[in-house]
C-alpha cells in the first residue's frame, strides 16, 4: 500500500479542478492530502465508491455527474514530496517524526532497515531509489580515486580538470535527486547537451579519431580508467531508469539524459586521450 501525499495531488491537480478524486484500491491518503483536498472542496472517495472513511469536514452540495471540464481523476505516481505533516498525539505525546512512503505508517524513531528518500519520508535500503543512489554515490567515489590515481602519477592537469567536472555534475545530481529539484547544468567538460551528442557520434570530425575503439591495455592506464568510469555511468544510467519508471512513463528524465550525456561525456575524455589533447 502506497500513501497519496499532498505533494502528489498538488503535482495531479495542477491544471484541473475536478469534483471528485478517486482513491485507487491499495492507496490511502496523508491527513496533509486529506486536508488540501478539503481546502479546493474536492470530494474524495474510495475507488468503488465506499466515501465513509473519507468524506470531507466541509459540507458539499449534492454530487452531479462528472462533466468534460470537470472529470472525475485517477492517481498516478509522482515523484516523492520534500515534507509530510503528520498528526498531533493526545494527552501530551510528541509527535511522530517519520512517515512511510509506501503504507502512509507513522514511525517516531527511524527503523535500521529504512532510511530518508526526502523529507520525513522512509523506505527501505533497498528501494530501487535508494539503490540507484548507491550506484551515484560509488561511482562519485571512482571519480575521485581515478583524480588520486592520475595525480600520483604525474597525468595531465587537464585531464584532472575535466574528471572534476564530471564529479561536480554528479554531485549536483545527486542533490537534485534528495531535494526534488530539477536539474539545470548547461555544460560538461565545456560541451552544452547538443554539443556532447555531436562530439560523441562523429569523433573523427572532431579529434581525428575513430568511432567506437575498442579498448586495449596498450592504450594506456589513464584510457584504461576513463573506459571503467564510462562503463559505470552506464550502470548507473540503468539503475536511473529502474528507479524512476513509474506505471509507464518516466518521472525524472532530466537525470536519465544528463547520465547520457555523462557517458558522451567519458567517450570525448577517451578520445580526446588518444587524439593527445591531454598532455602532461
Amino acid at each position: 500500500m502506497k500513501a497519496i501525499t499532498e505533494e502528489i495531488l498538488r503535482y495531479e491537480l495542477r491544471n484541473s479542478q475536478p469534483e471528485v478524486y478517486i482513491i485507487p484500491k491499495g492507496k490511502i491518503l496523508t491527513p496533509a492530502a486529506r486536508e488540501y483536498l478539503q481546502q479546493r472542496k474536492i470530494r474524495f472517495e474510495k475507488e468503488g465508491g465506499d466515501t465513509g472513511r473519507y468524506q470531507m469536514k466541509t459540507p458539499v452540495k449534492k454530487e452531479e455527474a462528472p462533466s468534460a471540464d470537470k472529470p472525475r481523476v485517477v492517481a498516478t505516481e509522482v515523484p516523492p514530496p520534500k515534507k509530510v505533516e503528520v498528526p498531533g498525539q493526545e494527552n501530551g505525546q510528541p509527535r511522530p517524526k517519520y512517515v512511510d512512503y509506501e503504507t502512509g505508517a507513522f514511525y517516531y524513531d527511524k527503523p535500521e532497515h529504512m532510511t530518508q528518500l526526502s523529507g520525513n519520508m522512509l523506505v527501505c535500503k533497498d528501494h530501487p531509489r535508494i539503490l540507484f543512489r548507491g550506484k551515484l554515490d560509488s561511482l562519485q567515489a571512482s571519480v575521485v580515486l581515478a583524480q588520486a590515481m592520475i595525480k600520483a602519477g604525474g597525468g595531465s592537469q587537464a585531464l584532472l580538470e575535466d574528471l572534476g567536472d564530471i564529479l561536480k555534475d554528479l554531485r549536483e545530481m545527486m542533490r537534485c535527486d534528495v531535494l526534488d529539484e530539477k536539474m539545470r547544468t548547461e555544460t560538461i567538460i565545456g560541451l552544452t547537451h547538443k554539443e556532447l551528442r555531436e562530439h560523441s557520434h562523429n569523433p573523427m570530425k572532431y579529434y581525428s579519431i575513430k568511432q567506437m575503439i575498442l579498448p586495449d591495455y596498450t592504450m594506456g592506464t589513464e584510457y584504461a580508467i576513463l573506459n571503467k568510469l564510462r562503463t559505470a555511468v552506464r550502470e548507473t544510467e540503468v539503475a536511473a531508469c529502474t528507479a524512476f519508471h513509474v506505471d509507464k512513463k518516466y518521472i525524472r528524465n532530466d537525470i536519465i539524459e544528463e547520465l547520457n550525456r555523462l557517458s558522451s561525456a567519458l567517450h570525448i575524455m577517451m578520445c580526446k586521450y588518444l587524439a593527445g589533447q591531454y598532455g602532461a
